[in-house]
């Protein structure tokens, strides 16, 4: 099992766009740090471990910048963007290049909420996510 928490803004993985010659980048320019981030949280984390094998099941919880319009003594849902599927993918990109798994296709569960920072279960108390890479069949 890997479990660890990185801070920072998560950002969405989404449509690349073609700049030329074959060439394709990300729309966002925020997708590449958060990557980095991940990656070297990820790396941090296995501590030198091989990429686990098999069946796996992971929890990602991200914790995103709730709004200065946000009602503040009570808990809210963030309900606008960045979509929950553009962050998974980038987060799970991260974590393949960080060697956690050979390839994301070894997930066969995903457990995955967006919460604002103290509210619901898992928040961390700013931007970022937790993240447990486990295996499926709970060994």
């Amino acid at each position: 099992m890997i479990e660890f928490e990185c801070y920072g803004s998560p950002a969405p993985q989404g449509s690349k766009r073609h700049v030329g010659k074959g060439r394709m980048i990300e729309s966002s320019k925020k997708v590449k740090p958060w990557r980095e981030a991940v990656k070297w949280a990820a790396v941090e984390a296995r501590k030198g471990a091989s990429p686990l094998e098999g069946a796996l099941s992971v929890l990602l919880v991200f914790t995103v910048p709730k709004p200065q319009s946000a009602p503040k003594r009570r808990v809210t849902y963030p309900i606008r963007k960045p979509d929950l599927d553009k962050l998974v993918r980038s987060t799970f990109d991260a974590l393949t290049d960080a060697g956690v798994w050979g390839d994301d296709s070894q997930v066969v569960s995903l457990l995955t909420r967006k919460v604002f920072p103290l509210e619901g279960e898992d928040a961390l108390d700013a931007p970022g996510v937790k993240v447990i890479v486990g295996f499926a069949d709970g060994r």
